[in-house]
This record gives structure tokens, C-alpha cells and sequence, in this order.
């Protein structure tokens, strides 16, 4: 049985920032978070440029879904294999050259998407290996409170990259954009370069070890061990009280809220989320943590069903908020669930974790604008809600008795 390794002694912010390899992977993640928001937005404004369909348009948006689950499943064990400090630089390097060639005058759009899907499957060993390595970097509870600034970073940065990228887009057009973005990736690599330690490979049987072994052993692993698959499902949640993201347009129709609604509908989310996070890495007690994962994780769902109400905006806005706030339960289930996996078999667990979520998340929002067709909004989100809601009650009762 593996068991939760969370310790008693609390850290600080200030204690993670003074140490000088985590400052190099947060900045990295940060600049290539950014870019690789503004990349979609050059894209997708340069496929609707070149054809006019809105339908290409969307499909090029979104299709980094599917490319980072199969990367989460095939790839993410190269970073157990291999040294993961060149497993980073290796895929913001080659990502960096996809992302210069989808930027030459007159590329097909054919190419240029298929640019896009292998530039999104090396998302997952980058990010894979990248969490693998924070243990090494962080003792203690400092990794926890590390994890909660990467996991806000994310969000943050994903926001600041949406909205550069339609500055940038706007001012100088989507070819720019596309070089600012391979940029970020030159610097990211060099960073890591420059300032990570270089350390050995986890496992030594190295690249000879068969892929599709490796993809079975890290699902065997994340599936058959009880704290490993509870805190791999409660991950999982996010698909749930995320749906609001995705019929943030529709559901701004009906508040009659128009295009400045949509953003900040999308927003209130994230800005909660940066919030509990951070109160929750500050004052909740290490060993209570991984204890408050499940009454938050159905309370971030259970508020959700307060849409049903139909608010107006600004109760819509807070109610979204209060969700986000309380979905910080997800910095122990990332924090515990990288912890309690054995050192050598960490990046392909956490590949398959975030696939799986990522992937959930997307089909969750499929089906939701499905369903926006034919009933309000408000109620889909509402429904996501207490669906959520009975979700984490199952994961619940068939938890192990540490994580209840």
C-alpha cells in the first residue's frame, strides 16, 4: 500500500522562491504557458484568415486536446528514462523549430496543423518531466507549497497569453506571434540549461525499455493502487466544475452580458482558483490537506448548482469565483499523488493523470455545448454541478480511511 507522505512542518512562499532551480522551472513554465497561448490564438486567426470557417477555426483551437492525452500516454515515461533536465530541453528546443516552420509565408494549412499536434504531444513529457523534477527541487512541504504556484502560474499565464496573444495578433499579426512563441521556448530551454541541475535518469534500463511495457506498467500502477487512483479521480473532478468554461458564450447570451461577459465569465474561475490556492498553501496545516480534498472538491461542484437560480451577472460571476476558490483541493491531490508515486515511474503516472484529466475536461465540455442546445445554459452548468457532486461521493466512499 502506498501511503500519503505529506509533512508537518509548513513552508513559505519566500522559502520556495529563494531556492534558485525552482525560480528557473516557474519562469520556464511561465513564458512557455504564455507562448503557447498565443500561438493558438495566431493560428486559429490565421486558419479563419485563410478560409473563412469558423468550424477550421475551432477545430484548430482545439486541437491540443487530443494530441496531449496520447502524449500523456505514449511519451510521458521518456522522462523515467531519460534524464528529465534533457528531456525538458529537448522538447522546448524541437518545439521551438515546429513552431519557426508553421511561421513561413504560405505553409499549408495541412502541415501547419499537423505542426500544431506534435508541438502538443511534446506538451506531456515536457511537463511530466518538469513535475517529476520539483520533488527533487522542493523538501518537504515546500514542494506542496510549489505546487500550488505552478498550478497557479498555469492559470494565470494561460490568461495573460489569451490576452497578448489578441494584442499581438490585433497589432502585428498572426507570423509574429508564432516567432514570439517559438522565442519563449529558446528561452525556457536555456533556462533550464543554465540553472537545473543535471541529474541521472530515475530508471536504467534507459531508452531500450518498450514504450507500450512502460504505458501498461504506469496504468497498472495508477489503477491498482488505492491512494494512487483516489487522488488520480479526484484530479479527474475537474471536469465537472470546469464545464462553465465551456458554454461561457452561451451562458453570456443569456445574462445578456455580450463579448466583455464571455472574458470575464472565463475569468472568475481562474481568479477564485488563485486565491484558495494560495490560502490554502498559507494556512491549512500540512497533515489536514489531503483531509479537506473531498469536502472541497464537492463543495467546488455543489455551488455550481446555484446557476440554476438564473443570477444576474454579478452573482453569477461570484458564484464561479467561490467554485474556482474552492477547487485548491486539486494542489493536494497534485502534490500527494506526485509524492506517494515511486521516484522511477513518476513522469509516466503523472502523464497518464493529466491525460486522463485533460481529456475528461474536454469531452465534458463537448457534451455540455451539446446540451446548451436544447436547454439554458444555466441549467447545464447546474446539472455539471450535481453530477460532480455525486462523483466525488463515489470517489469518496471508495477511498482509502487516510484521504476521508
Amino acid at each position: 500500500m502506498i501511503i500519503l507522505v505529506s509533512t508537518a512542518q509548513r513552508a513559505t512562499y519566500r522559502e520556495v522562491f529563494a531556492v534558485a532551480e525552482f525560480r528557473a522551472l516557474w519562469l520556464a513554465q511561465l513564458l512557455s504557458v504564455a507562448g503557447d497561448q498565443l500561438a493558438k490564438v495566431a493560428l486559429t486567426v490565421l486558419v479563419y484568415d485563410r478560409t473563412r470557417s469558423s468550424l477550421l477555426a475551432a477545430i484548430t483551437f482545439a486541437v491540443s486536446f487530443v494530441p496531449a492525452f496520447l502524449g500523456g500516454l505514449t511519451l510521458s515515461g521518456l522522462a523515467d528514462r531519460l534524464p528529465r533536465r534533457t528531456v525538458m530541453i529537448a522538447c522546448d528546443l524541437i518545439r521551438g523549430v515546429l513552431v519557426l516552420v508553421m511561421a513561413v509565408p504560405g505553409m499549408p494549412l495541412a502541415v501547419t496543423v499537423t505542426l500544431l499536434f506534435v508541438v502538443s504531444m511534446l506538451m506531456a513529457p515536457f511537463n511530466s518531466a518538469r513535475a517529476a523534477v520539483y520533488p527533487d527541487v522542493l523538501a518537504g512541504d515546500r514542494y506542496v507549497i510549489g505546487t500550488a504556484v505552478t498550478l497557479t502560474t498555469y492559470q494565470l499565464a494561460q490568461v495573460v497569453g489569451f490576452a497578448a496573444g489578441g494584442a499581438v495578433v490585433g497589432f502585428f499579426g498572426a507570423r509574429p506571434a508564432l516567432l514570439v512563441d517559438a522565442a519563449t521556448f529558446t528561452v525556457s530551454a536555456l533556462l533550464i540549461q543554465v540553472r537545473v541541475q543535471r541529474r541521472p535518469a530515475s530508471r536504467h534500463d534507459g531508452a531500450r525499455a518498450a514504450p507500450l511495457a512502460d504505458m501498461m506498467a504506469g496504468l497498472r500502477l495508477v489503477f491498482t493502487h488505492a491512494n494512487l487512483r483516489t487522488l488520480m479521480l479526484f484530479g479527474w473532478v475537474a471536469a465537472f466544475y470546469n464545464v462553465p468554461e465551456g458554454v461561457a458564450a452561451p451562458f453570456a447570451g443569456q445574462l445578456h452580458a455580450g463579448a466583455v461577459g464571455v472574458g470575464l465569465l472565463l475569468a472568475a474561475g481562474p481568479a477564485g482558483y488563485t486565491l484558495g490556492a494560495a490560502a490554502f498553501g498559507r494556512f491549512v496545516p500540512p497533515l489536514r490537506r489531503p483531509r479537506l480534498m473531498a469536502p472541497l472538491a464537492a463543495a467546488c461542484c455543489l455551488i455550481l448548482v446555484l446557476i440554476a437560480v438564473q443570477p444576474e451577472l454579478p452573482m453569477a460571476l461570484l458564484i464561479l469565483a467561490a467554485s474556482g476558490a474552492c477547487s485548491c483541493f486539486q494542489v493536494a491531490a497534485n502534490s500527494e499523488f506526485v509524492l506517494a508515486t515511486p521516484p522511477g515511474q513518476r513522469s509516466q503516472a503523472f502523464g497518464l493523470a493529466t491525460g486522463g484529466m485533460g481529456l475528461g475536461q474536454g469531452v465534458a465540455m463537448i457534451a455540455a455545448g451539446a446540451a446548451a442546445l436544447h436547454f439554458p445554459p444555466s441549467a447545464v452548468i447546474a446539472c455539471s454541478g450535481a453530477i460532480g457532486v455525486l462523483a466525488v461521493l463515489a470517489i469518496t466512499a471508495g477511498s482509502p480511511r487516510s484521504l476521508q
